[in-house]
């Protein structure tokens, strides 16, 4: 769920299927919010903006109805990063075809 790739992991020992950097939150975005837990729920909300333009969003909602998916993340903070994010939205179904996973 990140732009860049985390360093010390190759993408053959990490066997993605698909590395979605695009529906990582915008640079902008990640750099204001800068894992401060004061800033969450604004940056989810700023992230869930930024998804409901993304045609991304479509894959990994199909991908989802096949079977498992699972979010990978490299951020060091696991409770306040864009994976829980992007997790939280999809539960909640707030994006633009109102349905969650």
């Amino acid at each position: 769920m990140d732009r860049i790739w985390p360093r010390g992991l190759s993408k053959e020992k990490a066997r993605v299927d698909w590395w979605a950097k695009e529906l990582a939150p915008s640079d902008a975005l990640r750099r204001w919010f800068a894992h401060d837990p004061g800033k969450y729920a604004e940056f989810v909300r700023r992230y869930r903006e930024e998804l409901k333009e993304n045609p991304a969003l479509a894959r990994l909602k199909a991908l989802g109805k096949e079977g498992t998916v699972t979010l990978l993340f490299g951020a060091k903070e696991t409770r306040y990063n864009n994976a829980q994010a992007l997790l939280a939205i999809l539960e909640e179904g707030g994006l633009t075809g109102g349905e969650g996973t």
